[in-house]
């Protein structure tokens, strides 16, 4: 399979820490919560940014904020200026993730507009150039998608689909439409971080 290239390096090596982590966005979505958290507790150096809803989503589907503390670095949205995304200017991130994303954020990281920490750190990502995977949650006409307590078929919009649609045209993001597509999505980036760039060549002009 051909390497994307919007999951390729963007950062000047010595731009980025040494220690930089994966930033994953939760917004207020179940739409395959449990598969896409598995993803995350198998990886290494994640840290969690919550929008509200996403907070309580949590919550409805048996993750409680005090057992994520155990194993992630949280980052919840309790500052109007989304205070958090200062970490992004350090280079402490070289991955934007958010999964799964509902359609209200895909909708508002779509039109610019940066109200919640999820799409703020989406926005900061894209100035940064740091490359960002969404897991779109209305990427089809018909989605089949487990609620608290019952599985439900659902009917994204047009207009839903057509905001996804146009995410996926965003410079340095990269969307997709399934837990699969979002882990071999994850393993290309993790594979482009562990290309050695060329080294500079010594040669002097004549």
């Amino acid at each position: 399979m051909a390497s994307d290239p919007r999951l390729d390096p963007q950062w000047d090596p010595l731009e980025l820490l040494p220690d930089a982590r994966i930033a994953w966005g939760l917004t207020g979505s179940g739409h395959f919560l449990k598969e896409s958290l598995e993803l995350a507790d198998g990886m290494n150096s994640i840290d969690l940014f919550m929008t509200r809803a996403g907070e309580e989503v949590l919550n409805m589907y048996g993750y409680p904020l005090a057992d994520m503390k155990k194993r992630y670095r949280i980052f919840r949205d309790n500052t109007a200026s989304a205070a958090p995304v200062g970490l992004f200017y350090q280079g402490q991130y070289h991955t934007v993730v958010i999964a799964p994303a509902t359609s209200n954020t895909v909708a508002k990281c779509a039109l610019g507009i940066s109200d919640t920490l999820v799409s703020n750190i989406f926005a900061q990502a894209g100035k940064l150039r740091i490359p960002t995977i969404v897991f779109a949650c209305d990427s089809e006409p018909v989605v089949i998608t487990e609620s608290p307590s019952e599985w439900v078929t659902l009917y994204p919009r047009a207009i839903d689909l057509a905001h996804t649609a146009t995410l996926g045209t965003f410079e340095h993001v990269t969307v997709v439409d399934s837990v699969e597509a979002l882990n071999a999505a994850l393993k290309r980036r993790l594979a482009c971080l562990k290309t050695t760039p060329p080294a500079p060549s010594n040669a002097s002009s004549s």
